[in-house]
């Protein structure tokens, strides 16, 4: 379960440290060998801080990751990819689990095991201290999204710490919906809505929207969103790209990479963390930034878009969650 280990990070890399809030679970996926499953590392929170450490992005993981055998796995993996887990919670409870199945054209779909697993069970005091800085290295953004925070009764922690953090850090949002166990897309939404008052960085995929505003346009999504606060609002299109637009006005539209899938497994996680380590290396990451950031140029913005877009893109064409390092990206 361990992968690809993390690129180093680079003097000008090292300046602060991206938190990554939420769940750490194992995917049960199909395995090369028909009728076999494999044990996966998984979890988009988790993902999201293996694709930053592996683009040399300082990645701090906030879960609660079980002391079982399975968490003692998923612990590895992370620590191999060189995420700081020194503001994990080692959880009493057993580990969350996600069944994926891989459709012929690769697309997954996922059943979950997650009730009274270790993921969802925060309390305030687990995350005192969680973004203090590391030494003189500030944490300078926060991402969260997905099953964390929508699921009882760790989902308003997380949410608090999210709204605490915006004095000091860029927060960057994926709602990443999971519409088997989030209920009525409604509710849904209207929590949404809250996260994007807070949020400056939105990565939102097209799958989301048909199932939280079926029938919207993602140019119209961008431009409502867009009005309740951030700076950045990215719509994926799976193989046909990105669209996305900015407080500043910019609206932009980039191509899907040509690929053979080999399946979408945290393909999406891939894009939030290239994007959010290519807004990183670019020093537009947190609030002593924010106004830069809503300022950002177009080719800026299209520059950051097209490294998320190749990340992704070369996730898909490979099996699970195995997300890109810098080299892989021609940044190295």
């Amino acid at each position: 379960m361990s992968g690809t280990p993390a690129s180093g990070p680079s003097g000008d890399v090292a300046r602060g440290v991206i938190a990554v809030a939420g769940e750490a679970l194992v995917d049960i996926v199909p395995a090369p060998v028909p009728a076999y499953f494999e044990f996966a590392p998984g979890g988009s929170p988790a993902n999201v801080a293996v694709g930053l450490a592996r683009l040399g992005a300082p990645a701090r993981m906030l879960a609660r990751i079980a002391d079982d055998l399975l968490g003692r796995k998923l612990r590895a993996h992370l620590e191999d990819n060189g995420v700081d887990l020194s503001h994990v919670i080692r959880a009493r409870e057993q580990s969350s689990l996600a069944l994926v199945e891989i459709a012929d054209d690769g697309v997954a779909s996922y059943d979950f095991r997650i009730s009274g697993t270790a993921d969802w069970q925060w309390t305030a005091s687990e995350l005192t201290g969680a973004l203090e800085p590391d030494g003189t290295t500030p944490v300078v953004a926060l991402h969260s999204g997905s099953l964390a925070l929508t699921t009882p009764p760790g989902a308003d922690v997380l949410r608090s710490l999210m709204s605490r953090a915006v004095d000091t850090a860029t927060i960057s949002y994926d709602p990443n919906c999971r519409p088997l166990l989030m209920g009525d897309p409604a509710e849904v939404l209207s929590g949404v809505h809250e996260l994007l008052g807070l949020a400056d960085v939105v990565k939102v995929s097209d799958e989301d929207l048909h199932w939280l505003m079926p029938g919207h346009e993602p140019v119209d999504v961008i431009t409502e969103w867009l009005e309740l606060g951030p700076a950045v609002v990215a719509v994926t299109l799976g193989g046909e790209g990105v669209v996305a637009g900015s407080a500043s006005g910019l609206h932009t539209t980039r191509p899907g990479k040509k690929i053979d899938v080999v399946d979408t497994v945290g393909a999406g996680d891939s894009f939030s963390a290239a994007m959010l380590a290519g807004l990183h290396r670019r020093g537009l990451l947190g609030a002593a930034a924010r106004d830069d950031l809503y300022r950002i140029d177009a080719a800026t913005l299209d520059a950051v878009l097209d490294e998320a877009g190749s990340a992704a893109a070369i996730t898909c064409s490979r099996h699970g969650a195995n997300p890109p390092t810098l080299a892989d990206l021609g940044l190295q």
